[in-house]
């Protein structure tokens, strides 16, 4: 699947090349997910003042608290989403700027996103449609709750940490599914994985990585 991204504003493409240097060093191996972060305008998912700072490898403000995710935790978490069984179905929850889930939507079939503020979901769709993608449907609603209408699905990521792995989210998981979630702990943050184990109800954790996310909140703000 495909948008005609390549080539959007007048950052220049060495930037970029940097950028994906460094995801290089870092361990990202998934050729699809560099070549998608390659292409991706990650200016246009900023404010033009902060548009300069697209391609650094460092997270950005979006407004109301919440921020752009740093390059590398983007490219990983979508690593770590294709590294399991075929993936055709995503749940993400937390749209934000809406910059990770038009990564996924190049890699995936289709993607759901939930998000809890209204403003940052109203210019994410407003990208998504310059963007020329159609396989992406978002929900304004309190992402805890998940999108129980559209479940199951092979896999989930959440872009904001949670106290634990929310039950709602787990429930609308498909059986061979997987959740990529940044879960608080009592020293800070943790990127783990949770895999159901097949035909039962028991899930496999697995800890990747300390992170910094800004908090999972219940509730909804228009």
């Amino acid at each position: 699947m495909s948008t005609d991204i390549e080539g959007i504003g007048m950052t220049s493409q060495r930037t970029r090349e940097r950028l994906i240097n460094r995801l290089c060093e870092q361990g990202i191996v998934n050729i699809n997910v560099l070549e998608v972060m390659r292409t991706m305008p990650r200016h246009i998912f900023l404010d033009e003042a902060l548009s300069h700072r697209a391609y650094e490898d460092t997270s950005l403000p979006i407004g109301y608290k919440q921020t752009l995710s740093q390059p590398y935790i983007v490219a990983k978490m979508t690593e770590l989403i294709l590294s399991g069984n075929k993936i055709n179905k995503v749940l993400e929850i937390g749209t934000g700027s809406g910059y990770q889930c038009a990564v996924l939507s190049q890699l995936v079939k289709k993607v759901y996103s939930v998000e809890r503020i209204e403003p940052l979901l109203i210019q994410a769709r407003k990208r998504f449609q310059d963007l020329g993608i159609k396989n992406i449907e978002t929900k304004f609603s309190d992402g805890k709750l998940g999108w129980e209408e559209k479940a199951p699905f092979d896999a989930i990521i959440a872009t904001a940490a949670s106290d634990e792995l929310p039950q709602q989210l787990l429930n609308q998981l498909s059986p061979n599914g997987i959740i990529v979630l940044p879960l608080k702990t009592q020293s800070g943050q943790e990127l783990r994985v949770f895999s159901r184990v097949k035909n039962t109800n028991e899930t496999e954790e697995r800890f990747i990585e300390p992170v910094r996310f800004v908090p999972m909140l219940s509730g909804v703000t228009k």
